[in-house]
């Protein structure tokens, strides 16, 4: 008898690791699906980040799933992005949009897809653009190949 997976569970509110977690997430997904190095750079963030410290690295598969059965629903990217904004304070704001656009650096340059992705982000966790255009620039130099 072949079942389909149960679908990880929607929690009402994210703690501040798992609300940046899902950001890098987001961000993955948001050009149809992510890459190795995406997901390397999501595992190399997520071990170094002082930000991270206290948070296990066997539990963004947990925030994964359920990341996606958010996007399964209709109003999934905007509740995800809500739930984010919620989870965190403002200073911790701009560490999801870096940690977004960390990983939309990783495999070169970002799609159409992702620029879409960083520009409703923004608005939706009211960085002021210059900053984020600065943490914009910053990314893509950290990525930059001679």
């Amino acid at each position: 008898m072949d079942t389909a997976p149960t679908p990880a569970p929607i929690p009402t509110r994210f703690s501040a690791q798992e609300a940046l977690i899902c950001a890098m997430v987001l961000m993955g997904v948001s050009d149809r699906g992510m890459t190795d190095a995406e997901l390397a750079a999501m595992s190399r963030l997520v071990r170094e980040l002082p930000v991270f410290s206290q948070f296990h690295a066997s539990e963004i598969d947990t925030v994964t799933d359920v990341v996606l059965s958010l996007l399964d629903q209709s109003d999934g990217l905007d509740r995800a992005s809500e739930m984010i904004r919620d989870a965190l304070p403002p200073r911790l704001r701009e560490t999801a949009y870096l940690l977004a656009c960390e990983i939309a650096a990783a495999d070169g340059d970002a799609t159409q897809e992702e620029l879409r992705f960083l520009q409703d982000f923004r608005i939706a966790l009211d960085i002021d653009r210059l900053i984020a255009g600065a943490i914009e620039r910053a990314a893509k130099a950290r990525f930059q190949v001679i």
